[in-house]
């Protein structure tokens, strides 16, 4: 009987955890569960930010019970790749181990960007555009994490 390849294991690390990497981490298991698991965290959790929440079910993919934790949480997960999704965390990016390898993959802050929207149709654009920048960059998983590490 043949056994499985073991899959490929994912960090998308933020600041808070309550966004991007939230958005990434579902949209990655949704769009690759069969190849990678992902996992997401924060260097400052907190909380889960509910119009992720709701730009995410728009898609069919239901991130409500995730929940947003600090990286260091992580400790006993050996990572293939830790992918950094905004500048504070790749700065304040944690040691991993030598065979684990970090890249850096920014991606506009939604909260930010709504902050100040005359209304939450105009909120929720935000969101929207930022789940569908990460939804491509997820789709070319894990092919794009293999160029950038290339290109280093």
């Amino acid at each position: 009987m043949e056994s499985k390849p073991e899959k490929t294991r994912i960090l998308f690390l933020c600041t808070g955890n309550a966004c991007r990497s939230q958005m990434a981490e579902g949209l990655t298991r949704h769009l690759k569960g069969d190849l990678m698991d992902a996992y997401s965290a924060g260097v400052e959790p907190h909380g889960v930010d509910p119009r992720a929440v709701k730009a995410m079910a728009e898609i069919g993919i239901d991130i409500s019970r995730q929940a947003s934790k600090h990286v260091d949480t992580l400790g006993g997960i050996e990572f293939d790749f830790v992918v950094t999704l905004c500048d504070q965390a790749q700065q304040g990016c944690p040691f991993f181990p030598a065979k684990t390898r970090v890249l850096h993959v920014g991606f506009d802050d939604p909260p930010k960007l709504a902050a100040g929207s005359r209304s939450e149709e105009e909120a929720m654009a935000h969101y929207r555009r930022v789940r569908d920048e990460i939804k491509r960059f997820v789709q070319e998983l894990p092919r794009v994490l293999m160029e950038e590490q290339q290109n280093k």
